[in-house]
This record gives C-alpha cells, structure tokens and sequence, in this order.
C-alpha cells in the first residue's frame, strides 16, 4: 500500500510562482504580438497550418471549420471559438488594414454582426500572406515541436514586410496590454527603406514618410504633436475624426453625410447614438437618420429641418457621439522574448535586424544547396568526359554499391558525385545534356559568388532588403485612407444653433423649486395659482429665453448655474422640481440670490456681504457655466466659518456706493471702489469695524444720482424707519458707522431687515418670526431722521421681531 507523503509549502510563494509562469504564458503566447512579424501566436498558427496544407491565394477555398480543426488538432489546442474569431478577424477589411485571409460567406460587418458559423463559410490565404510565409522552407527561422510532439511549427513567420506596422494590433494580459494602430503599406516600407541606410534618423525624418496611421476605415487624425509623441515613447493619445459633406437637398434643407468612420466604432452603435438624439430632442434640427451603406462603401444620411443650421448640430454630434474619439496608443511588442514598449523607430529597427537574420540565413541555406549542387554537377561533365571509362567500371561491377565503390576508388569520385553516376538516365548522355550541365555550372558559380557576396559584405545584405522591401510595395501597395491634420480642433457647442430660442416664464421658490413654463401655459392661469408649500415663496420670477441662464447663490457661498433650456418644462399650476433631485445640498443649506444672464462676461459683477464684515467683487465671467453644472455646486466665496447674507449684480463700470448696517444699529457708507474685485475662491476684505458681538444684517448698493437713495430699517422691536441715504455722511471702508437709531439706554433698537426701496408703489410682505405678515408700501412712509426711530409696525414684544421680507415679483408678469 502507498504511503501518503505531503509538502508544507509557503502559499504566498507557491501562489506567486505559479502566477508568474501563467502571465509569463499568456503575456508571450496569448496576447501580445511578436514585433519581428507582427503576429500572435494563434495567427501565427493559422496562417502557418494554411500554408502548409496548400490553402493559398492560387487555390481554391476550403471550408472554415476544416482549417480551424487543423490548427487545433496540430498547433493550438485551445477552444474552436478562439481559433475561429482570430481566422476572421485576419479577414475583416474594417479591422484589418492588408486582410490576411481571403473569407468567402459571411464574415461579420461594421454593425457588430457575427460572422456565420465555421462550417458556412470558407477561406484561404489572401496574396499578401504569401509574403509573409515566402521563404519558410529555406531554413530562415527556428522550429520548435508542437504540444503533442509529433509535428513542428515556426517560432515566428521570416515577414517581406514589417506587418506589426501595417496591421497594428490589440491585446490584453497580465499587467500588459497593446493597442497598435495600422499604418499604410507602402509609408512604411518607404520608411524602413530610409532607416536600413541611415540607422541614426530621427523622427522628424520617419514621419515625413509615415504620416501616421491609416485606418481600414479611413476617417481624420488630428493633433500632429500627440502623435509624434506617442511615435517616440510608443505611449499617447490622438484624435480621430469621421470625415463628413453637408450637402443641400430640396426644399432648402441641408444633409449631412458621413462618410468615414472612426477606427473600431460599431456602425449600428453610431447611428443609433445619432437618432436617440434626435428622439429625445437633445438638439432641435434632425429630421431622420438614415443608413445607406452599400457595396460601393460607407454612407449614413442625416437629414436636417429647414433653417437649421448643419456646422452647430454637426459640431454637437463630433462632441456627443461616436463621431470622434479618443485613438490610445500603447505599442507594446515581444522584443527579444520579452514584452517592451518599443517607439516606432524602435519596431522598425527590431524588425529591419529580424530580416537581416532572416536573410543571412536564407543565403547561407541556398549557398550550401548551390555549393552541393555544384559539386554533383562537377562530377557529371566529368564523367562524361571519360564516359567509356565510366561504362566500362560500371559493367564490371557486381552491383550499385560496388559500381560506386568502383568510380570512388578508380576516378576519385566523392560519394555524393558517386551516386548522381550511377544514377544517371541514359538519355542524359547525349551532347546537349553535357552543353546544359556546362550552362548550369557557370550559373551555379555565379550564384555561389553572390551569396558569398551578400554574406561577407553587409551593404550587399541591406541592398537585398531593400530590394524586396520595395518589390513588395510596387507590388500591394495601395493609396492613404485616414487624412492627418496638424491641430486638434476644439469644439464650442453654439447653444443658439441648437436650442430652439423661446419665451419662457422662470421661477425659484425660497425653498428651491425650480420650473419653466411656457406663455401658454401662463397666460391661461391666474398669478395665485402658482403651486407653493407653506411657508415658501417665489424668490425669482421673470420671462427669459431658453437660451438664457440663471444663477443661484446659497447661504453656503455655493454658486449653482442652471441653462433655462434644462430646466423642468412644467405647467404654472404644478410645484416645480427641488434642486436637491439633481444637486446635493448640506442639511441646512438654503437659495439666497437669484439672477438670470444672457452670457457670463465681464460687463457685469457680483457683491458678496457676510455677516461677519467681509465684502468682495466678482466678476460674472468667473461663474461661467461648468462642464457638468447638472450634478454639482461650486465655491462662490470663501466663507470659513462665516455666513453668506446677501449677493447683488451690479454693472461692472458703474459707479457705486456700499450701504452697511450692523445689528447693534451701525451703518456705514463708502465708495465700492474701496472693495477689491477677486476670484471665487477669495473671502474679501472687510466692511465694517464690528464690535465683539455686533453682525451685519444687510448691505445695500446706492447710486448717488439715480436709482436707489432710500431704504425701510426695521428693528427687532418692531419699528419701521425709512431714511434717505443721499444724506448720509460717507467715510470709508472698515469703520465703525454712525448710529441709525437712536441710542437707547433700556431696550435698544437693533436692526433686524434692510430693504432697498426700489419703487415706492409696490407691495412688500414683512415676516416675522412667529409668522405674522404685514404687507406695507414704501410711499406710506416719511423721511425720517437719522436719530429717530420710526414708527411702529408690529405690536411691540408680541409680533416677533421682523425675520424676513418678500417683495411680489410676479405684478410684472401678469402686466407682460
């Protein structure tokens, strides 16, 4: 009975082992190609078993499933699948740039369809595979035995052309991945061709010849400076283009036809992308979609509605779609058995040194078969120079070993000239067999001192490379598809072109409700049919277009920008959509200041007041809508542990005074100029000298000439004072102020509201903090003196003091 015996083995090292010999499998027969042929291991063994088994150009074609029982019965004992998918991926002149199999049936499309199944379809090498195979026979790369011993197989395929270069490549595997764009034919070979006689050019110099990659779907390369990049560190990023003609059709409409596609982007996704487009109405313009590819190539039709315009939705289509991508390349190849990021100048040195071998050898296989042949043939003529001798011998040997014993020992004869005696017809001794035996032995001198030649003198050996280098593109050669442009083009979306420019009516609730909604919808409702939850008030509401923006500022200092066109379409009587659906607020974070603008520039400014003093200008061409405005807020003022009270916009170039108030009943008044204009990310500079517990509770923005020169104080009392600031003393910034109230000694007036008048007619709503409302007019007040303490409003200590004031912004409305 056997004994059990066990190994205590560490398992982070057992584990580390065997993970290392896995990635070092697939890394080096799997996924990453061979830089000297370009070729993965599977493709290697699919082209090889189709060469071996005659399945070339010249013939005809075999059944799929045939070759790929073939490959996996002989070379790759994998999955028929896997076998398969890389057959037809050699034949698809979309992914391909010079196919390598010639498929018959179905072998997939642009749209993402499947090729058939493998016994529908049938293949064979396509012509240019031959190159890659020629000369195989002649000794020129290293065999090795296949998995189960019993046939052998190519380490690497000898190449006439550099194919890692032409047909690029993908893959992905432990800790390495390639991505190798194709590149035109006969660029390349002009490129390789330079570089064999001048092994120290630059760049600069390769790319005069390769322009850059060139797609099998042809399409755009822009960004002439990435691209030298990635060509020097085998790492980089270009932009590829579908190539499009916006052309004019009946009716004085425009259609725009796109004619090249991007590498690797999937037809059907790209069309499907462009119509949910215009389903959802991202955009307004596009009529229809439509494929049109045929055998004569690729074509998708978009129809456009009369006046739109076809560059503005042409342009949104290149940044939203398919249309243009992003082209990543790695270059990553099996340089010398091992996975290396190589540039391009690196790949074509590696294989121009793979083909010098590649022709060393060979040379030195054809120098010994002609040296052989020449030596029989020396024997032959002089055989039959002494032929009677040589009947003679023969005839009197006992048979074929001792005749060749026999002209060894008499003639000194080699073994091999010996048996080619022996073995002659007797046709062949006539005297025009001895004329053609003469021809062949000068030929065979000249090709002996040609090899030799080529052998010992390394320029002969580079003339010979690149004399089939350039046979082979005269011979498949075929023109540039992907045009390269030098600039990446940036792409500006004009909302103008797309958006559909129409009046709306905009509101914005105290409590963050959001809507637009149509003059329709509007002008059939009554302005108190406006859906409002208790408590909560419209905080802006205007007509505006859908191609304006508004902006709202949070006591948080957060600024929040909000296209109009991307607000909710609801109805006048419905209660909009809260912005913490699409934006995260803080628990106690409320909308301060809402305003609306046609374009965020620096004509206008924004003034910030905190309660703690500080004071600062913006200017509004710093809040300029974010790429994502929908899903986030961002700083509008550095608050630390301050609290953001109010906002204001001002025209940039207008002259302006600041009107301070403080809750101890303190204002101060001085030129905004004093106020520095800084960035979102700034705190300001400080307004007002507070005292330890004092805190502003409103700044108001006065012109000395016009507009607003009157303001409504309201303290916590209860008492309303209306006071005309044109005759305020002015200081300047920082100050303590001058007293707004008169100095009490019990029970002091602090202020509580500061309401710019703005125009004595119109109604405002005064709150307070128990929720009592009071609804007064600015005219229904006099003037009063600085030291005075105005008139009571509310029921002194009864009423609350006075929190906050809501002005009815919807009168102008409902008169538009």
């Amino acid at each position: 009975m056997a004994q059990e015996q066990f190994q205590e083995l560490n398992l982070s090292e057992v584990m580390s082992e065997r993970f290392g010999r896995y990635s070092k499998y697939i890394i080096q027969e799997r996924a990453i190609p061979d830089v000297r042929d370009g070729l993965k291991p599977v493709q290697r063994r699919i082209i090889y078993a189709m060469y071996h088994e005659g399945n070339t150009y010249d013939k005809g074609y075999r059944k799929s499933a045939k070759t790929v029982g073939n490959v996996i019965g002989n070379y790759h004992p994998h999955g028929d699948s896997s076998v398969y998918d890389a057959m037809v991926r050699l034949s698809q002149d979309w992914k391909i740039r010079e196919p390598l199999v010639d498929m018959q049936g179905n072998n997939g499309s642009m749209d993402g369809d499947p090729a058939a199944a493998m016994r529908y379809t049938e293949a064979r090498l396509s012509k240019i595979a031959n190159e890659l195979t020629m000369d195989l026979d002649k000794d020129t790369v290293d065999w090795i035995l296949n998995f189960d011993d019993t046939e052998e197989e190519p380490t690497v395929l000898p190449a006439r052309y550099p194919n890692l270069i032409v047909n690029g490549s993908t893959g992905i595997s432990a800790g390495y991945a390639t991505d190798i764009p194709p590149h035109n034919l006969g660029e390349v070979i002009d490129a390789t061709v330079y570089l064999v006689d001048h092994p120290n050019a630059g760049l600069k110099k390769i790319m005069d010849f390769i322009k850059g990659p060139d797609f099998p779907t042809g399409a755009i390369i822009q960004g002439k400076d990435d691209l030298a990049k990635a060509y020097r560190t085998g790492k980089g990023r270009v932009v590829v283009r579908s190539k499009t003609e916006i052309e004019s059709i009946r009716g004085g409409r425009q259609r725009i036809v796109i004619e090249r596609i991007p590498y690797e982007v999937n037809k059907a996704n790209l069309i499907q992308q462009i119509d949910d487009i215009r389903i959802n109405r991202d955009i307004e313009g596009i009529q229809e979609v439509r494929d049109e590819t045929d055998k004569d190539g690729l074509r998708i039709a978009i129809d456009l509605r009369k006046e739109s315009s076809a560059e503005g939705i042409l342009t949104y289509l290149l940044k939203n779609t398919d249309m243009q991508v992003n082209y990543n390349m790695n270059m990553v190849a099996i340089n010398r058995k091992r996975p290396e990021q190589m540039g391009i100048i690196d790949i074509i040195q590696a294989y121009i040194d793979y083909r010098r071998e590649v022709i060393m050898r060979r040379t030195q296989y054809l120098l010994r078969k002609a040296e052989d042949r020449q030596h029989i043939v020396e024997g032959l003529i002089r055989a039959l120079s002494i032929l009677d001798e040589i009947i003679a011998t023969i005839r009197k040997s006992k048979n074929k070993k001792n005749a060749k014993d026999n002209l060894m020992q008499q003639f000194q004869f080699s073994e091999r000239q010996a048996e080619a005696i022996v073995s002659l017809q007797l046709y062949r001794l006539s005297n025009t067999d001895i004329k053609e035996l003469e021809a062949e032995a000068e030929e065979l001198e000249e090709k002996v001192t040609s090899y030799e030649l080529i052998i010992s003198n390394p320029e002969e050996l580079d003339r010979v490379i690149k004399s089939e280098l350039r046979e082979t593109k005269k011979n498949f050669a075929t023109p540039r598809r992907t045009a390269v442009e030098d600039e990446i083009e940036e792409l500006e979306v004009d909302k103008e072109v797309l958006i559909a420019d129409e009046d709306v009516i905009v509101t914005v609730t105290k409590e963050g409700y959001l809507k637009r909604t149509s003059t329709r919808s509007f002008a059939a409702s009554e302005i108190s049919d406006l859906q409002l939850r208790d408590n909560d008030y419209p905080l802006f509401a205007e007509k505006m277009s859908t191609l304006d923006h508004i902006i709202l500022f949070t006591n948080k200092g957060k600024a929040i920008n909000r296209p109009v066109h991307a607000l909710a379409d609801i109805k006048w009587k419905t209660m909009g959509n809260h912005l913490s659906q699409e934006i995260a607020l803080e628990e106690d974070e409320q909308i301060l200041s809402v305003f609306g603008l046609k374009e965020f520039n620096d004509q206008k400014k924004f003034v910030f007041a905190t309660s703690q003093g500080y004071i600062k200008q913006t200017l509004a061409g710093e809040f300029k809508p974010k790429k994502n405005f929908k899903s986030t807020s961002y700083k509008a003022i550095n608050l630390k542990e301050d609290k953001l009270i109010q906002v204001m916009m001002v025209d940039a170039d207008r002259a302006l005074d600041v009107f301070t108030v403080t809750k101890e009943a303190y204002g101060l008044r001085y030129d905004l100029e004093e106020v520095s204009t800084v960035g979102p990310n700034a705190r300001g500079v400080l307004s007002v000298n507070l005292k330890e517990e004092d805190q502003v509770m409103g700044t108001v923005l006065i012109d000395p000439y016009e507009g607003i020169q009157e303001v409504l104080l309201l303290s916590q009392r209860g008492f309303i004072k209306k006071m005309n600031l044109i005759d305020f003393e002015k200081s300047t910034r920082n100050k303590r102020g001058l007293k707004v109230y008169r100095s009490l000694k019990s029970n002091p007036h602090e202020v509580s509201l500061i309401i710019p008048v703005i125009d004595p007619q119109e109604e405002i709503i005064i709150i307070t903090s128990i929720g009592k409302e009071k609804t007064i007019q600015a005219k229904d007040y006099a003037s009063a003196d600085r030291q005075s303490n105005g008139s009571g409003l509310f029921e002194e200590g009864r009423d609350g003091a006075p929190k906050d004031f809501r002005r009815m912004p919807l009168e102008k409305l409902e008169e538009d």
